[in-house]
């Protein structure tokens, strides 16, 4: 597996939608959709309408992450929106996650499982021959910008074993506080893709086009490797 970018879509600056939608359009990456509802994440993201504005400009991959008390209800509708991946968080979904899972591939959809810092991923064991990629949450949930948790290099190695011993084929993606100094480690833990939020949009760039350079070399000089857009 290669390394991949998944800018935060959240993280954009909506006062230069239209302009940061070109760039992202034209320089790649997973677009990556935080589907917030204020309840199980405190905050509000993603929604159905801003992405559907959103795959009406990118042809780029898309990655709904339901951070939702009930993602029932938000399947169907990002499914219908062109997601092709679509992320459940397992502390949602232990009574219906095969049901779950059923679902989002009837429609020809991927499914994905994510974890907050505080669980297990031996919580999860039993799910993660279901999946296509298993998101490790590397900051409490809500927020774009937070501090990145050193612990879930860890968490990512563990992940990482377990797909190996099962020959499973998921990736890992880690989402939150990720940066220049953490690409590396993680990437050595087995993290295939890395979600850029405050990293991408955020970095004191003189456009998205200098953040996408900056990022992209220190992903590079970090990993060792080409990242894939």
């Amino acid at each position: 597996m290669g390394v991949y970018l998944a800018p935060s879509m959240m993280a954009i600056d909506f006062l230069n939608t239209r302009e940061q939608l070109e760039v992202i359009g034209r320089r790649g990456g997973i677009c990556h959709l935080d589907v917030m509802d204020g309840h199980f994440a405190p905050n509000l993201g993603i929604t159905p309408d801003l992405a559907r504005a959103f795959r009406a400009s990118l042809s780029n991959r898309t990655e709904a992450h339901l951070m939702t008390d009930n993602p029932a209800l938000w399947i169907d509708v990002f499914a219908g929106i062109g997601a092709e991946q679509i992320t459940l968080h397992a502390e949602t979904i232990w009574n219906k996650a095969f049901r779950l899972f059923d679902r989002i591939e009837m429609f020809g959809c991927r499914p994905g499982i994510a974890l907050c810092p505080a669980t297990a991923i031996d919580s999860a064991a039993h799910l993660l021959h279901r999946v296509s990629l298993v998101t490790i949450m590397s900051v409490d949930i809500g927020y774009s910008g937070a501090k990145f948790i050193p612990e879930m290099i860890s968490k990512v190695k563990r992940a990482d074993e377990l797909r190996r011993e099962r020959g499973y084929t998921f990736e890992i993606q880690v989402d939150g506080g990720c940066g220049k100094d953490t690409y590396g480690a993680l990437r050595a833990a087995g993290a295939d893709r890395f979600v850029t939020g405050s990293a991408l949009f955020s970095g004191g760039d003189a456009n998205l086009d200098a953040a996408y350079d900056r990022v992209i070399r220190e992903i590079e000089e970090a990993t060792g490797e080409e990242l894939i857009l």
